[in-house]
């Protein structure tokens, strides 16, 4: 017959367990585990012996305020013969008595906090689980002793300032492991937005690190919430001191969490880095501050500064986009499952409020080597990391009479990017992690892939046929107007073409509904340099019933040459050559756990040559995340076509889709 033990009382053995995870410095007057890795708590009990077989203990963990067991807050479990490291288990240690070893040991994903262990019928222990980068299965994971010494462990270090012909090093203290740090970078956590408008969500979010770095980023700097620290940079600091004054995270951090959440004033790039740093350290994200030289702010995501000088060679004309000597960022290791192989290691996290990313001020995590190869579209923020270490500079005179001219200068963005060494205090240049040699065909390479999107040449090369969408000035929901196909014949030879020109009713999601105007051309004929605009009238009755709640209506025309056979896509007056067709599909999870092994499989008629497209996904999918994958076809026929999707995992099966495709002769 099973029997529960009964507790009298318990040691939760906190120097020895705390020291075990590298959490000693904290103090040793509370408990203070990694996840991934047993700790051990003492229980004597109150009658009998334990007895294996025979005595049982029920344990349930819980975090947040909502704790579930489908979103990993909460689990449930007993007693078993040997540590599962994968999930939450309990084994005894110790031989039969009325002192029982109990080892515990946490999921190395599970999420970051404040726990709650109940122990049978009424002992409850509280302790605090930290990201663990010397866990084999954790996504933080550092395979280097020396390095987890530098970027975990280590609290104090060197900032680089100066300029980049005089390079200045700066000490720093970060502090982490100060008295009272921990308590208020746990605080950052629980006063950010996400934590305020949805805390079972977000406790659940806790255990990526990409998703508590997004949150770090912005919750460092004050300017959407209640976050640490007010940026100023004008001399007036009044109110609070300059942030050259201070030296270290630890004052900035226990101002702010026993002002009631009040922000520090003030910090510039440097301070902003330094104390997340301090923070990512604390919660156990190995973590690094760098220092980028001739760093540019692109605030228009065009990749280019513009400068214009006098005939004096003075600046004039002042912009938005900016040159700074230098500015400081930091970066966090860990896995990108959610990103194609490859792209592991250093992420860039940057909390200093520059521009807003999905309406915050944050930016990153971004790895290093989508920066450097220029995959813009990889999460998050690539476009404006890549500009601050290698947007192109062009510069223009000014002459007196109000003409401009292109001139040559030598400025170069992105120079000596600059951190610690790891064990020492010397400047370790890491700008080859970020770019390529300035000038080089693989950093013009780079350069390139990274503008694709950006029209940033002065000069392009001739379009050939070039299709674009207009809509009319007197354009308003409850009327009739018209929209308008504008095709171009910019070669020196008569043109024939097909022109497919269609709208649909369209959510903000880029759900597709019903039809509200079609054309059909089949024979356009275009004299060289002539200009044709085709018109589409969108009839007020017709598409009246069709618009959804978001009162959109999506534009596509299609330009079939039928001399080349190649064709060419506006959508909404994006003119794209259409030679390849790409599709992005996307599943929302609807399930309350992650999905696993994701795949999508795609084919159809005339779109895929027969052929059934296979995409699988690298990473989990969380609950109420999309699913997401883009995939490439070339048409063989015309007209309107499907492209079916069947979407599998191990927690949804076949659930399909589809898209419809219009396909010009």
């Amino acid at each position: 017959m099973v029997q529960a033990l009964e507790i009298a009382r318990w040691d939760l053995e906190c120097e020895f367990n705390n020291t075990d995870h590298r959490t000693e410095l904290n103090g040793v007057e509370h408990l203070i585990v990694r996840r991934g890795q047993p700790f051990t708590i003492n229980l004597h009990l109150r009658s009998g012996v334990y007895q294996p077989g025979v005595s049982a203990l029920d344990l349930t963990v819980e975090t947040g305020p909502q704790p579930n067991d489908q979103y990993g807050t909460r689990a449930s479990f007993g007693l078993i013969d040997q540590i599962d490291t994968s999930r939450w288990s309990a084994a005894v240690t110790s031989p039969p008595g009325n002192m029982v070893s109990l080892s515990i040991c946490s999921p190395p994903d599970a999420p970051i906090g404040r726990w709650r262990l109940t122990l049978g019928q009424g002992g409850l222990v509280e302790f605090v689980l930290l990201y663990n980068p010397w866990c084999t299965g954790d996504v933080v994971y550092m395979d280097s002793e020396e390095k987890l010494t530098e970027y975990v462990l280590a609290q104090d270090g060197i900032i680089f300032q100066g300029s980049c012909k005089y390079i200045r090093s700066t000490p720093w203290n970060f502090g982490q492991f100060e008295d009272g740090i921990l308590e208020a970078c746990l605080r950052i956590l629980e006063m950010n937005p996400k934590c305020l408008r949805n805390p079972g969500k977000d406790a659940s979010g806790r255990r990526n690190p990409i998703y508590v770095s997004r949150v770090l980023s912005a919750m460092v700097n004050c300017n959407d919430d209640k976050g640490v620290l007010l940026g100023r940079w004008t001399k007036d600091y009044e109110g609070g001191v300059s942030p050259l004054s201070w030296r270290g995270s630890v004052e900035i951090l226990r101002n702010w969490d026993t002002n009631a959440c009040q922000p520090v004033r003030f910090g510039q790039c440097w301070v902003f880095a330094a104390v997340a740093c301090s923070v990512s350290r604390a919660l156990g994200i190995p973590c690094r501050v760098v220092t980028n030289y001739y760093s540019a702010h692109d605030t228009n995501s065009n990749l280019v500064i513009e400068h214009y000088v006098d005939e004096n060679g003075q600046l004039v004309q002042p912009s938005n986009d900016m040159i700074w000597n230098y500015h400081c960022w930091v970066e966090n290791w860990m896995t990108r499952p959610d990103l194609k192989p490859g792209y592991d290691g250093w992420q860039v996290m940057d909390p200093t409020p520059q521009e807003k990313s999905e309406g915050v001020n944050c930016c990153g995590p971004i790895p290093l080597k989508a920066i450097k190869e220029g995959e813009l579209t990889y999460k998050y923020d690539a476009p404006f990391v890549f500009a601050e270490v290698n947007a192109d500079v062009h510069t223009f005179m000014k002459r007196k009479d109000g003409s401009t001219k292109k001139i040559i200068s030598y400025v170069q963005v992105g120079q000596k990017i600059s951190t610690k060494s790891v064990g020492s205090d010397r400047r370790e240049d890491i700008t080859h992690l970020y770019k390529y040699p300035e000038g080089s065909d693989e950093e013009r390479e780079a350069f390139t892939k990274a503008n694709h999107q950006n029209k940033l040449l002065q000069q392009q090369e001739n379009a050939g046929l070039l299709i674009v969408i207009k809509v009319s000035a007197e354009m308003r929901k409850g009327c009739d107007f018209d929209v308008f196909a504008v095709v171009m014949n910019n070669t020196p030879n008569e043109k024939k073409c097909r022109l497919v020109f269609g709208s649909r009713a369209v959510s903000s999601n880029g759900i597709l509904g019903e039809n509200c105007g079609f054309k059909d051309l089949l024979n356009v004929e275009l004299a060289p340099g002539e200009e044709k605009r085709v018109p589409l009238r969108m009839n007020y009755s017709k598409y009246v019933e069709n618009l959804t709640e978001d009162n959109l209506i999506r534009l596509a025309a299609l330009l079939l040459d039928y001399g080349t056979q190649e064709t060419y896509l506006a959508i909404l007056g994006e003119p794209k050559e259409n030679r390849k067709l790409a599709a992005e599909i996307t599943l929302q999870n609807p399930l309350p756990v992650p999905l696993q092994n994701c795949c999508f499989t795609v084919e159809g008629s005339n779109l895929t040559g027969g052929q059934i497209i296979t995409e699988k996904l690298n990473s989990t999918v969380e609950p109420g995340q999309d699913a997401k994958v883009k995939i490439y076809f070339t048409p063989t026929h015309s007209g309107l076509r499907k492209l079916v999707v069947d979407f599998n995992s191990n927690e949804l099966c076949h659930v399909k889709g589809y898209r419809n495709v219009i396909i010009g002769k």
